[in-house]
């Protein structure tokens, strides 16, 4: 307990004083403090072990109470300059976040509120921790502080969360007098403000850190205060959708990189994450601000991962005409008037329509306007490479599951803070499908195979009688039956391109998925045809027999007409049963006069148009 008359050390304020200077260096807590006074002169009672305690209270100035915090420092202790900063930083945490509320007295609540202080504290690195407070080595359970304090109501054993405190153990960090009134919603909104304010503060300072690094570093490209960078640090402070795809990406301008890249006006790099503008194009900062926006979207709706197949740059024009329509409908920057793709008349279309519209209407997409990308003529603005699954390296967080999250979380701090501006239902839609994880091509199969197999389903008939129970046995009982289908009417034809450019572990992959739908399904029988440059007919084939080694014939080049015919022609074939045609894409044109399908690797294309389904497999 601090002794009443006596002055504290003079060298251990001095210590305090200047934890509290080396706080106030970080942007976060510059002007974090709310109506707070700091009380340093020793004569509060403390506990001997305790850093510090808060009281709240209210000030009788005012028509109505006003709030106040005081926090009254144990000046008795000592400490270094970092420590007083870590415990500092954790007390004015508390007062922002909420946790001091008159209404929310319960031991399990202050736990939570001091792991959910600490947690934060423990990813900024401020300061030293105390040896006598304890740390926590893992993010606590819970998404918010009333998640976590029904978590420790619901399992008292779990004592992790004990000395976090800072009055001392057993001891409760804040206190709240008898007249101190419940927080108020303008108070929670102004204190949300000003975290919000400080957070915004220290992503800028840590975006100029690293601009200025990339400036000493030598890098090419490098404008400091230019147009371009200045728009990207506003979709940092102001644009929750986009902030952490904007933070992460570093812009070059650069007229020689744009030259050697082909670059008219921007472009973006996904897996350098890199966005090239030229910087002799003219632009107000508005118009900057749209074209960052319409690079950011290609990344983060995934668009080079969502072009299966199609082509390249016909989808860059679709994706182009998306985006463009979604930034104007949300009033973001404004489209400059060259190589901007808009038309009123796609409004609401999906990429993927416009795409098929483009592909159908190509003459007179072209007539009506040029197609031309940020890019230029015939370029794609999406600098990515194209060969199949390149991001797909290891475990852990890829490059398409980061930009996804960045999105979606994006999304959900846009429309928390509810002062953003207007966002249109397309991109949320398009966004929120985001979340969910893509249907598996093997599912997609299977689904496109059930509307040839309907399910054996068992019924009930007299015409054989069940065993009688032996409570009732003169009461006569149906037994279960499973209707009888011929064999040969569950059945479908596969027609396996065998040629040498099929990697055996694709075929491998595609023949065992195959095998497992048929087992499940109850398809008695699979028609296999191997077919490279002629066919090769093995008949009727048991799928537990396509679970073990099937022998390869072929591997010359690829013909699949001939194979197709063989089913076509086929007296023993069901007319009305499906062909799966599992190729590359390097193949001739096929003629198939019945319902078919195409399995195909991912990233191949098939040389000709079809209407059939086309599946891909990875």
């Amino acid at each position: 307990m601090a002794a009443k008359g006596k002055t504290p050390p003079k060298e251990n304020v001095a210590q305090f004083a200047a934890g509290q200077a080396f706080l106030r260096q970080f942007e976060l807590f510059k002007k974090l403090e709310p109506t707070t006074s700091i009380v340093t002169n020793g004569q509060h009672p403390l506990p001997k072990d305790a850093w510090l305690q808060i009281e709240r209270d209210n000030l009788r100035h005012y028509a109505k109470p006003t709030p106040k915090f005081t926090i009254y420092i144990n000046v008795w202790r000592r400490a270094s300059p970092p420590e007083w900063a870590n415990v500092l930083a954790q007390a004015e945490l508390h007062l922002v976040m909420d946790h001091v509320d008159p209404e929310q007295s319960d031991p399990a609540w202050r736990m939570a509120c001091e792991a959910k202080a600490v947690d934060f504290l423990r990813h900024l690195g401020i300061g030293d921790r105390p040896q006598d407070l304890a740390n926590l080595d893992a993010t606590p359970p819970g998404r918010d502080v009333h998640e976590l304090a029904r978590y420790l109501r619901d399992n008292p054993q779990d004592d992790r969360y004990l000395n976090l405190g800072l009055a001392g153990k057993g001891q409760t960090t804040w206190i709240c007098t008898p007249t101190a009134p419940k927080i108020s919603d303008i108070e929670r909104k102004t204190n949300a403000t000003s975290l919000v304010n400080g957070i915004r503060r220290a992503l800028e300072a840590a975006i100029a850190s690293t601009d200025l690094r990339a400036k000493t570093s030598d890098r090419r490209g490098y404008k400091p205060n230019s147009m371009a960078q200045l728009a990207r640090s506003w979709f940092v402070a102001e644009f929750p959708l986009l902030a952490a795809l904007a933070a992460s990406f570093e812009i070059i301008e650069d007229d020689e990189i744009c030259d050697n890249l082909n670059i008219a006006i921007a472009a973006i790099h996904s897996e350098l994450r890199e966005i090239y503008i030229r910087p002799r194009y003219p632009m107000t900062a508005e118009q900057m601000k749209f074209v960052i926006a319409h690079e950011l979207l290609h990344v983060g709706l995934r668009h080079e991962e969502r072009q299966q197949g199609r082509d390249h740059f016909l989808w860059n024009v679709a994706c182009d005409y998306a985006i463009n329509d979604w930034l104007i409908e949300a009033g973001i920057g404004v489209m400059p008037g060259d190589g901007a793709l808009f038309d009123i008349e796609l409004r609401g279309c999906s990429a993927e329509e416009i795409y098929d519209r483009l592909t159908t209407d190509l003459r007179q997409m072209r007539k009506l306007q040029k197609l031309r990308t940020f890019r230029g003529f015939g370029e794609t603005d999406v600098l990515a490479d194209r060969s199949p699954v390149w991001w797909r390296s290891g475990p852990g967080c890829d490059l398409d599951a980061f930009y996804r999250r960045a999105l979606v979380e994006g999304l959900e701090l846009h429309l928390k803070t509810g002062d953003r501006g207007y966002l249109p239902g397309g991109l949320i839609e398009e966004i929120r499908a985001l979340q969910q994880p893509p249907i598996p091509w093997d599912v997609k199969l299977a689904q496109w195979l059930d509307g040839f197999f309907a399910p054996i389903e068992r019924r009930r008939t007299f015409a054989r009688v069940s065993r009688r129970q032996a409570s009732t046995p003169d009461i006569a009982r149906p037994a279960w039956v499973r209707p009888y289908e011929p064999e040969l009417n569950r059945t479908f034809a596969v027609v396996l391109d065998s040629s040498g450019s099929m990697d055996r572990m694709l075929l491998g992959k595609a023949v065992g998925a195959i095998a497992s739908y048929a087992m499940s399904r109850d398809v008695t029988a699979v028609r296999l045809v191997l077919c490279d440059a002629s066919p090769h007919d093995r008949g009727f084939i048991n799928p537990e027999e396509l679970l073990g080694r099937v022998e390869i014939t072929g591997r010359g080049g690829t013909i699949l007409q001939p194979g197709v015919q063989c089913i076509v022609e086929s007296t023993d074939f069901p007319k009305d049963g499906p062909l799966l045609v599992i190729t590359d894409g390097a193949c001739d044109a096929l003629q198939i006069p019945r319902e078919h399908a195409f399995l195909l690797p991912e990233g191949a294309r098939l040389p000709f148009a079809t209407r059939a389904p086309i599946f891909r497999f990875d």
